[in-house]
């Protein structure tokens, strides 16, 4: 077994967060909505809502829960050479899949190539170039819409070159336009889902909650409406604010929003959910302007890929708490796993690698998360 995921799992602690019941607004921007009311009672808002979010969160958090993936397929198909482009491998999930696919590689004994697109368009473009005239037996594409190197996906398509991506496109598994054998990712609908059930069940069923966003990528914001459709299931969380903050600019306007939002908000302010981590990243100097403490409310949870750092600011319980990670170790191997069996002619697996919710009681201490079982079963499968 891999050493790095022994943590035993402790059963979730489900706080409730102060007695309040809440009547905030939904904004855009940061308009600030109604105040809130006290509430004499201190039960859960929703109380079936909470026993299913508790449910499915200590399911998500079981570190040593067993390989679901496939354990049958083609043997090694033999000398293979891959080449993987990445975004930019300044991307934590880019360059740990791509770890993954360099570990899983030399297992199987092929040969791997990493190209780094520098994330820019036109870097893409030249890499994917570079990429083909490489001759290789398969592609990834690994970050990046492949709409983006429209004309190289189409000419791997042409000369019979298999491609899978890695977060290529929206859904994970086969993809007809673009043409991809498959597609690495968890289900955004999964993601979202656990993410909003976290907060339920770490609220008890009573929260304030802010939720960011960047609505200008259509990805992004379906799961930030996916997350905001599951807190709604429980009447007791209250969404204080929808804070729309493009990515590229997120370093500078969320210290500006989350300064204005703990002022406005105070107390009633208790949870956060985010397309991705980074925004906890830039929100935690002002947190700890406001007087917050890294350990208390605003309690933080990032529905994205997981990355070190977010991993570090939950172990140091430094205002973030929570991470839905991608296992990208696992998913690197996968990767390799379908190429195999592309070359022998066979259908992709379509695993998709079930949600997991890390915190630091089951983090190990580790900087990402690597799930249980995927190296010997994917060993076995090749005969390796």
């Amino acid at each position: 077994m891999h050493p790095t995921r022994k943590a035993a799992v402790t059963a979730t602690a489900f706080l409730a967060s102060a007695t309040l019941t809440l009547a905030g607004c939904e904004s855009g921007s940061t308009t600030a909505g109604p105040s809130a009311s006290r509430s004499g009672s201190s039960g859960p808002g929703c109380p079936t809502a909470l026993a299913e979010a508790q449910r499915a969160v200590k399911k998500a958090e079981d570190v040593n829960a067993p390989w679901s993936g496939p354990t049958s397929g083609p043997r090694a198909v033999p000398d293979k050479t891959i080449v993987y482009i990445a975004q930019t491998l300044t991307n934590p999930g880019v360059a740990g899949v791509a770890k993954g696919v360099q570990e899983a590689a030399g297992v199987i004994g092929w040969r791997v190539r990493t190209l780094n697109g520098q994330g820019t368009s036109a870097g893409i473009k030249s890499a994917f170039t570079e990429a083909l005239a490489l001759k290789p037996d398969g592609i990834v594409v690994s970050g990046f819409d492949p709409a983006s190197a429209a004309a190289q996906v189409e000419q791997a398509n042409a000369e019979g070159i298999p491609l899978i991506g890695w977060h290529a496109v929206g859904a994970p598994g086969p993809s007809e336009n673009p043409k991809l054998f498959s597609n690495i990712t968890t289900r955004v609908e999964e993601v979202a889902k656990i993410s909003g059930d976290w907060i339920i069940a770490r609220s008890g069923g009573r929260a304030g909650v802010v939720l960011f966003t960047d609505a200008s990528i259509p990805f992004a914001k379906r799961k930030s409406d996916l997350i905001k459709k599951e807190l709604a299931t429980c009447s007791g969380v209250k969404l204080l604010s929808y804070e729309n903050v493009p990515i590229p600019q997120a370093g500078s306007l969320t210290i500006r929003r989350v300064s204005s939002l703990a002022s406005r908000f105070g107390e009633r302010w208790t949870h956060s959910a985010a397309i991705n981590d980074l925004y906890f990243d830039h929100a935690g100097p002002a947190l700890r302007a406001a007087g917050r403490q890294g350990d208390g409310a605003p309690f933080n949870i990032g529905a994205g890929d997981g990355d070190p750092s977010a991993f570090q600011r939950i172990n140091g319980k430094e205002f973030q708490a929570a991470t839905v990670p991608e296992p990208l170790s696992e998913q690197g191997w996968q990767i390799i796993d379908e190429f195999n069996r592309s070359f022998a002619g066979k259908p992709a697996s379509g695993y998709v690698a079930p949600v997991h919710v890390t915190t630091a009681a089951t983090s190990g201490g580790a900087l990402s998360w690597d799930s249980e079982g995927y190296r010997e079963a994917y060993r076995t499968i090749w005969k390796k």
